[in-house]
Order: C-alpha cells, then structure tokens, then sequence
C-alpha cells in the first residue's frame, strides 16, 4: 500500500472529517498521568504522547458487558433472538502493543466455534495507529516481546515526522480516506528511515533475557518458588487482567424481566484472579491459592500461547504493574523466573 503526509497543523481537519463519517475515539488525558480512550472531534483533545490508556481499545470489540441475547416466553412457545450491538468507530492513536493485544484477540475468536459478536463488531471498526518512538515509561516492555514495531492490524498508521507525519496505509478502507493527501517523497521515506533507526536505539531488550529463552524458562517454572512470593503479596483484585489488551476470559448470566415473560443474556468481563473463577461444583477450587492464579496468568501469557498461536500474548505495554495494587512487577517477576532457572 501507499505512504501519504499528513502535515501537522491538518491533523484537526483531518479528524473532524472522520468525525462526520463516524464516531471518533482517541487517547484523551484524564488527569495524574492517566489516559483513556473516548470520544473526540477534535485533534485538540487528544492526548499524542500518552502512557497506555486504562483500559485497552479491547473495551470496543469486546465491551466490559454487552448483550449478546433477548428471549421471551408466551402460550406460543419459547423464543430466542441474537443480539449484537456495533457502531462504526474509528479508534485514532493505537500504539503497537495496543495493535499486537488486537491481532491475538482476532485470532483467539476466529477459532472455531467462532465468536460472531467480535467478529461483526471488529468489521465496523477503523483502526488508526500511532507509533512510539520513544518508551511510554519504566513499566513497558513492548521491545522484549517485539510489540514496538508496526506488525498490521490496522487501516492507518502515523508516524511522527516533525513537523508532519507520515501514514502509512495498510487496507482499501485507509486508502479512501487519505485520498487526496500528497504522496511520500523519497525525502520522507528518508525521514522515516532515520526515525526507526533512532528507535532502534531506543528500544531495547528490557529484562535482559531473549525472549526465545522464555519458553523453555515456563518449561521448568511450574513449581518455582517465585510464584509463593508473588501470590503472598497479591490481593486478587482482578485489575491486571482487566486492563491487559489479550485477556478475553468472561462470565455469561441470564436475567429475566418483572413479567417473568422476558429477559436478556449478557456477557461480562471476568478475571482468572478471582477466588471464585476456579471453582467447581463440590465447591471444589483447582487454582484456589494466589500463587496458583498468579503463575496460571504468566503462562498464559508467555508459555500456553506458544503452543496453540505461536506467539506471546503479552504485548509488553505494563498496564498489569501500573495498576497493580501490590506493585507486583511483570518484568522483576520474569527476572527472577529467569534467575532461578540459570
């Protein structure tokens, strides 16, 4: 596909034209270092260099609930409708690891049985990223698990330039977007070039392990004696998983109306972390110690994924140490998996 730029000082033309094709969402600044997605219409009031968001642009092709069935029951019988809620959203501003957390999603519910309600509403979304040419902070490690590149899974993708940026277009969708916009010169690709080598220097490996030796580390790390000192400071909150970009686990529930006549089936997000995810009939828990559910999450973002994708499910954008009110560290943690097994 084509490169076109987009100056600087177009950017807010440039949105309030999508805005009136579609809804709008970007990284907005929400005050104490905190960002999160929401609707814009306006280059004003999005936040360009931001931390990662709160929560992941996961919230729009899988919202924290939704409705996913209506059913009602009357002297005719029972009956069952399929729902499923979309609205065509552009998501401006997605940095790579955020792009590397939707491309492992696209392949978990593309599986079979397929996941109808992602899929439809990942077709109404218009994906713009947002390169990181330098680290968000101390808690990323996007490089380690290579996220720091553009891999696709979007429609467009900026990068800054200096006084403009460069957009690279990956599908038909972008291309009739940027039409009009004045092509790449070789000067720009140039540019572009020397920013990425820039970058090279910048991004580096973060915890001083390659990553093809985290397999075979999660090999032998199943009874380390590191996820005792990590489940003895972890409180089951939940947050880490809730904010990770490739988590997916949720909880159905039925509720019915007043008129026991109707009612809906909803989908929430649910956590691997809770005390009560595990448990069984008997009441029976098979992860029923923190350090269980703890070790049950690294692997399944560094070994499990391996084995059935061929890739790591953590994207490196440390939403998990930010927001852990344990100050549990996923790249100490990882460090010291990979000290005990040297």
């Amino acid at each position: 596909m084509n490169q076109h730029i987009l100056k600087k000082e177009e950017l807010d033309a440039f949105i309030k034209k999508l805005s009136k094709r579609m809804k709008v969402v970007a990284p907005v600044a929400k005050g104490h270092d905190n960002f999160a997605f929401a609707e814009v219409s306006s280059a004003e009031e999005i936040a360009l260099k931001y931390i990662p968001t709160i929560l992941p642009p996961k919230k729009y092709f899988m919202p924290v609930r939704e409705k996913v069935l209506e059913f009602s029951a009357d002297a005719r019988g029972f009956t069952q409708k399929p729902v499923v809620e979309y609205e065509e959203t552009a998501i401006f501003g997605v940095h790579t690891c955020d792009l590397a957390g939707i491309s492992c999603l696209n392949m978990v519910f593309s599986e079979r049985p397929r996941d109808y309600n992602y899929l439809i509403r990942k077709d109404h979304l218009f994906i713009i990223g947002l390169e990181c040419l330098t680290y968000c902070d101390g808690h990323a490690s996007c490089a380690l698990v290579n996220a720091h590149n553009p891999n696709g899974g979007y429609d467009l993708f900026f990068t800054d330039l200096g006084d403009r940026w460069i957009i690279h277009v990956n599908t038909q969708k972008g291309e009739a977007l940027v039409e009009g916009l004045p092509r790449a010169s070789t000067a720009d690709l140039a540019a572009l070039d020397k920013a990425r080598a820039a970058k090279r220097e910048v991004f580096r490996n973060e915890i001083g392990v390659e990553a093809k030796k985290l397999p075979e580390i999660f090999s032998k790390a199943m009874k380390s004696k590191v996820w005792h000192g990590v489940g003895g400071r972890c409180v089951s909150c939940g947050n880490c998983t809730n904010v990770c970009p490739t988590c997916y686990c949720f909880d159905m529930t039925d509720s019915v109306g007043l008129d026991l006549r109707t009612g809906e089936r909803t989908r929430t997000w649910d956590s691997c972390q809770f005390e009560t995810f595990a448990k069984v009939a008997g009441n029976e828990n098979f992860r029923e110690e923190r350090s269980e559910r703890q070790r049950h999450r690294y692997f399944r973002k560094f070994s499990f994924p391996l084995d059935k994708f061929n890739r790591f499910f953590c994207t490196g954008c440390g939403r998990c140490t930010r927001t852990c009110m344990s100050k549990i560290n996923l790249k100490d943690t990882l460090k010291e998996l990979a000290a005990e097994h040297n």
